[in-house]
């Protein structure tokens, strides 16, 4: 019997490692973590959240959020994985960053069909493959799938947010609330006024940035934006942006603040918050003078700065299919954000539509029919599209999925009605024994 490698254990490889062998298929693993470390990790673990623990929106009417039920109800080892590891965070999917990854790699590790490999592989190997080495893709095999292709890559750079201590924080000038108070109150909310926010734009705009190759603010991921290029767009760029004030009210005066910054929880134990919004490649020095000018991170202690690196993505509408593999080899895959999705649940949906296509080639069977009425289907025939001639990363909305043949106005309801019918779509494709 086959089996089928999978090259990198980040969330799309963990993803389709996981569907294969779920359906019998033996699995090789290939990670060349530990032994190897690109500049963005820190863990062993895999499935590795390199910037926010944040899965994003979790409503229906967020097409995220029904990218995530899509997948739940497909098996999805991550959603699993997410859902066991979850941290309030309002109306998003937020995990134990640390607790995630050790789940993630405890599944994958113990799993009766998949042997685990620690080794760097440099070239492309001969189908059955899925190569989901993501965006920060190793030099050597940068050079490997290049090479393969004849192809130029896309090249963007996308950046981490800082990490403080929860008892650093200074609550007298902070205040708990989710904004419009939707769910629990789970973000620690930092206000400044005009004075205090008119000085720290000054400072951001000017503070010292951390030197990496090939930077320029033109090759910056629109959805990763660092917060001084953002600034530098405009005074009130950041407070119609991570900074936006609406749907919080400030308990200290009852009135909605000029500006805030908010903080997310962002391990189980609530000891450790993230910067919401707060990507930066400043010199770490100058995060810490900077950020340390919201009143509320006056003493805050940083247990991680922020952090920029490259990430690498495929021209994909000229190589692959809507199932993420070669054209011109179909047991050649490519999964996660080499192939031009962006974000975690995308990496995730990439991996699982390239495994599952993959065991039908395999196993001899008809391959999955998702639709462009699905959020996973509408993914595979955005990568896949000839006609874009200007291919950019991007992530799920609805945009891309096909539109309802009713109108509706309202906006959440259109969504809602979208998600429905995907949602029986998906339904059906798993009673048929997907």
């Amino acid at each position: 019997m086959s089996v089928v490698k999978v090259i990198g254990a980040g969330l799309a490889g963990c993803e389709a490692a996981w569907q294969l062998a779920q359906r019998g298929i033996s699995v090789e693993l290939y990670e060349m973590k530990p032994k190897k470390m690109s500049p963005a990790h820190h863990s062993a673990d895999f499935a590795e959240l390199v910037c926010s623990n944040s899965f994003r929106g979790d409503r229906l009417e967020n097409a995220v959020g029904l990218l995530k039920e899509e997948l739940r109800r497909c098996g999805s080892l991550i959603m699993q994985c997410a859902e066991t590891t979850r941290v309030e965070a309002g109306g998003c999917l937020a995990v134990d960053r640390g607790g995630f990854a050790a789940l993630v790699t405890e599944k994958i590790r113990n799993h009766p069909n998949i042997t685990v490999i620690d080794e760097e592989i440099t070239q492309v190997p001969e189908g059955p493959v899925i190569i989901a080495t993501g965006p920060l893709t190793s030099d050597a095999m940068s050079e490997a799938i290049g090479t393969y292709f004849g192809q130029d890559y896309l090249h963007f750079f996308d950046a981490a947010a800082p990490l403080v201590t929860a008892e650093s924080i200074d609550m007298t000038k902070a205040w708990w609330q989710s904004r419009y108070d939707r769910g629990n109150a789970d973000y620690v909310n930092c206000a400044m006024d005009k004075d205090q926010y008119e000085a720290f734009i000054k400072e951001l705009v000017s503070a010292e940035e951390a030197e990496v190759h090939g930077f320029e603010d033109k090759n910056v991921f629109e959805g990763c934006m660092p917060v001084e290029v953002m600034a530098r767009r405009g005074f009130d760029t950041l407070r119609y942006g991570p900074l936006k004030p609406v749907g919080l009210t400030d308990p200290s005066t009852g009135k909605e603040p000029y500006a805030v910054v908010q903080l997310r929880q962002d391990n189980a134990e609530g000891s450790v918050f993230n910067l919401v919004g707060f990507q930066t490649h400043l010199k770490f020095g100058e995060q810490k003078r900077v950020f340390s000018m919201i009143p509320a991170l006056a003493n805050a202690e940083f247990v991680r700065y922020g952090v920029m690196h490259r990430n690498t993505f495929l021209q994909s509408p000229k190589l692959l299919d809507r199932y993420y593999a070669d054209r011109r080899d179909p047991r050649v895959a490519f999964a996660g954000q080499m192939t031009g999705v962006e974000g975690y649940v995308e990496s995730t949906a990439s991996g699982y539509l390239a495994a599952v296509a993959m065991a039908a080639k395999i196993q001899g069977r008809e391959m999955p029919q998702f639709p462009k009425t699905t959020a996973i289907g509408a993914l595979g025939y955005y990568i896949s599209d000839e006609s874009v001639v200007n291919f950019q990363p991007m992530n799920i909305n609805f945009s891309i999925i096909a539109p309802l043949e009713q109108r509706i106005r309202k906006k959440a309801e259109k969504n809602l009605a979208i998600a429905n019918r995907s949602l029986a779509v998906i339904d059906e494709l798993i009673a048929r024994g997907l």
